[in-house]
C-alpha cells in the first residue's frame, strides 16, 4: 500500500536540507527553519501544538516553536524526517490519515516559494487520496462563505459547499484544490468561474480549518 505521507515527508526533508534554513516559504513571515520547527512542535509537543488551532494557546505555542527553531538546523530537519512512534499524529496507525495532506501542503509551501517552480504530476492514487481530503476540506473551509459553491476535480468528482448565494465553480486537480482550500489561493492553479465580485472575495478569503 502506498505511503504518501512518508514519501512527502522524505521529499520535504530533502528539500529543506538542500535549501538551507533561510529559504523563503509561502507562509507569511516563515522561512524554512520556521516551517521545520512548526512540524516538530506539531508532532513532538502536544502541550504546544494546540496553539496551531486554538487562539487561547497561540502565544504559548509560538513561544515553544521559536525555541525549537533556535536549535541546529540539521537536527531540526532530522526530527522532521523521523517522527517519534508515540506521536498522536505520526504513529503507524495515524500517519497516513493525519499527515498525507499536511506534508503535501507544506512540501508545496516550500516548493512554490522558489524560482521556477512548476506543479507536479502526481500519481493517480495520490491524486485520488487528495481528492477525498479536498472534498472534506471544502465542506469545512467554505461552510461560512456566502455563495453557492461547486468544487470540481475532473475525473474525480465534485462537492457542493458554501452557505448559499451567488453561484461559483472552482475547478482544479485535487492537489491544487487542497492548496486553494487551505488558504493558499495565490499559488494554487485553479479556475474560478462565476460573478467577479464573489470570485474575488473567494480568492482573497482566509480559508482553512
Amino acid at each position: 500500500m502506498p505511503r504518501y505521507a512518508r514519501s512527502e515527508r522524505e521529499a520535504l526533508a530533502d528539500l529543506l536540507l538542500d535549501l538551507g534554513p533561510d529559504a523563503p516559504t509561502i507562509n507569511e513571515g516563515w522561512n524554512t527553519r520556521d516551517l521545520a520547527a512548526h512540524l516538530v512542535v506539531r508532532e513532538r509537543r502536544p502541550d504546544a501544538a494546540g496553539g496551531i488551532l486554538l487562539p487561547s494557546l497561540r502565544g504559548y505555542g509560538e513561544a515553544v516553536r521559536r525555541r525549537v527553531a533556535a536549535g541546529p538546523y540539521a537536527d531540526l530537519v532530522a526530527r522532521v524526517r523521523r517522527p517519534p512512534a508515540w506521536s498522536p499524529v505520526s504513529n503507524p496507525l495515524t500517519d497516513e490519515l493525519t499527515n498525507t495532506m499536511e506534508f503535501f501542503i507544506h512540501h508545496e509551501d516550500v516548493r512554490r516559494a522558489q524560482p521556477g517552480w512548476r506543479p507536479r504530476d502526481l500519481p493517480a492514487g495520490f491524486a485520488a487520496v487528495l481528492w477525498k481530503r479536498a472534498a472534506m476540506l471544502a465542506r469545512l473551509a467554505l461552510r461560512r462563505f456566502p455563495a453557492d459553491l461547486l468544487i470540481q476535480a475532473p475525473g474525480h468528482g465534485e462537492r457542493a459547499a458554501g452557505r448559499g448565494g451567488e453561484r461559483l465553480r472552482v475547478v482544479g486537480n485535487p492537489g491544487e484544490l487542497v492548496l486553494f482550500l487551505s488558504g493558499r489561493q495565490r499559488v494554487a492553479r485553479v479556475q474560478v468561474d462565476g460573478p467577479a465580485a464573489p470570485a474575488d472575495r473567494l480568492r482573497a478569503a482566509r480559508l482553512g480549518l
